[in-house]
């Protein structure tokens, strides 16, 4: 197994969390904890062994999940393409573990980020993966394909920027094998979407589940470890706050009730573990 993939199993169903990358993300409390209070930022940092005053970089990982099922092989997300030196090494991990791009037939799109859709499409402007069908949620897809205005976000102009560009590079080209979806609905058999809105318009969440099996990609419902202690601090890159809050509870609680396998995206690669009720709220149980 390399490090670039990390293979498990639900059931059934083999899974694989192939690494697109990592992506730097500097002042990353200001990100990570956009509403935080300072002084209670600094002390939740500290009981993590972190200091607010010299936590300048946080180093991302940037997931897809491949999903076998004996019927079909799904990708979930694309990664970031071409963002950084860093990223793009979807297609290339996707070949260590004896795939090729025609081997996918379902690309699910969690939401219109650009490490989530970077790989969706090829150097020459051509889906990534011919003869797959992509799904997303039609909320989402027609929120960034109306190009949208963001210029309110408490984000630095770049990311603004390079969000807007990979929707216009990598959105269009799917429209002939796109897919949209309005509810939560079974994309294939055993592979569930799940409505998770907030982070994005039509944010959307994951659910797998075989032989009694599950494992849910929750995207970036959750963006760091700490927000299950502290679920009421949100992303930067949150567009509705209130709503991604709502979401958290919800799909926090029930993934800790059932006992599912989490997979977050931006969290330590693998990025899979368990939630796990810690008094009031919940804490983080790598695999």
């Amino acid at each position: 197994m390399s490090i670039q993939n990390y293979h498990f199993t639900i059931g059934d169903f083999e899974g694989i969390v192939v690494n697109d990358g990592t992506f730097a993300y500097s002042h990353p409390a200001q990100i990570i904890f956009a509403n935080a209070p300072q002084a209670q930022l600094e002390q939740v940092l500290a009981k993590h062994n972190l200091d607010l005053k010299t936590w300048e970089v946080y180093i991302s990982p940037y997931p897809s999940l491949f999903i076998n099922t004996g019927q079909h092989r799904v990708l979930i997300d694309t990664g970031a393409g071409d963002l950084a030196p860093t990223t793009g090494k979807l297609r290339q991990n996707l070949k260590q573990a004896g795939l090729r791009p025609e081997d996918i037939d379902t690309v699910i799109l969690t939401h219109g980020h650009l490490d989530h859709i970077g790989g969706a499409v090829d150097e020459q402007g051509r889906p990534a993966f011919p003869r797959a069908r992509y799904v997303m949620w039609k909320t989402e897809w027609e929120f960034w394909r109306n190009d949208p205005d963001i210029s309110w976000l408490p984000i630095p102009d770049l990311f603004k920027q390079l969000i807007l560009a990979s929707v216009q590079k990598n959105l269009p080209p799917l429209q002939d094998q796109l897919e949209l979806i309005d509810q939560d609905v079974e994309i294939v058999p055993g592979i569930r979407a799940m409505a998770a809105p907030g982070h994005t318009p039509g944010h959307m969440a994951v659910a797998i589940s075989s032989n009694g099996e599950q494992v849910w990609h929750l995207a970036d419902a959750v963006g760091h470890p700490i927000h299950l202690e502290q679920p009421d601090w949100h992303l930067s890159f949150d567009m509705s706050p209130e709503a991604t809050i709502a979401t958290r509870y919800r799909l926090l609680q029930q993934a800790a009730d059932e006992k599912v396998l989490a997979l977050l995206t931006h969290f330590p690669a693998p990025g899979l573990g368990y939630i796990i009720p810690h008094g009031a709220r919940w804490q983080w149980q790598p695999r």
